[in-house]
C-alpha cells in the first residue's frame, strides 16, 4: 500500500527533477521531507477525523488535486511552448507550490487512514511506513528525473507539464472509480 500511495509523489518528483537545470541536495530533501510528511500525517488525520473528513476528501479531494495539478501543468506547457531564450522555471520545492503538490499527492492517504479506522486497526506504524516510503520514492524520483532531464529531454517543461497534468488526471480518475 505504501508503494501505491508513493507513486504519485514519485511521479511529481521525477517531473520536478526533469525541469530543473540545477537540483541541489537541499531541494531534493525539501521535496522528500514534505511529500513524506504529508503522506505520514494524512492517514492520521483520516483515522482520527473520522467520517466527515473522509467523506469530504473522498467526495472532493480528487477534483481539487486534479485542478491544481492541471493548472500547474498547463502553465508549464505554456511557458515551455512560448520560451524565448533562457528558461527560468519556478522552484517547486519551496512555498505554496510545495504545499499544494504535497497535499495533491497525499489526499488518497487520507482515505486510507479512514479505512483503517473502519477496520478498527492501529495507524501509527502504517502511517510511518507510508511516510518513509513516500519520502524515499520522492528522493529517487527527483534524482532520476534530473539525470534524465539533463541528458535526454530537449524541452523538459513541456514534458513535465504534460506529466503533471496526467498525474492530476490519474488522481481524478482514481477518485471517480
Amino acid at each position: 500500500m505504501a508503494i501505491g500511495l508513493g507513486l504519485d509523489a514519485f511521479s511529481l518528483a521525477a517531473v520536478f527533477g526533469i525541469c530543473q537545470k540545477v537540483c541541489p541536495l537541499g531541494a531534493k530533501l525539501r521535496l522528500s521531507l514534505s511529500f513524506g510528511s504529508f503522506q505520514f500525517f494524512m492517514p492520521l488525520i483520516g483515522f482520527w477525523g473520522g467520517l466527515p473528513v473522509a467523506r469530504l476528501a473522498i467526495s472532493f479531494g480528487h477534483w481539487i488535486a486534479f485542478f491544481v495539478l492541471a493548472m500547474v501543468g498547463g502553465r508549464m506547457i505554456y511557458q515551455g511552448w512560448n520560451e524565448k531564450g533562457e528558461r527560468t522555471l519556478p522552484d517547486f520545492s519551496r512555498g505554496w507550490p510545495l504545499i499544494t503538490a504535497s497535499i495533491a499527492t497525499s489526499i488518497d492517504a487520507l482515505a486510507v487512514g479512514f479505512s483503517f479506522a473502519l477496520l478498527e486497526s492501529t495507524i501509527w506504524l502504517q502511517a510511518l511506513i507510508i511516510g518513509i516510503v513516500a519520502a524515499f520514492m520522492t528522493y529517487i524520483g527527483v534524482s532520476l528525473g534530473h539525470r534524465l532531464g539533463k541528458e535526454v529531454i530537449p524541452k523538459p517543461e513541456i514534458i513535465g507539464g504534460i506529466a503533471i497534468s496526467l498525474v492530476g488526471l490519474k488522481i481524478l480518475l482514481d477518485g471517480l472509480i
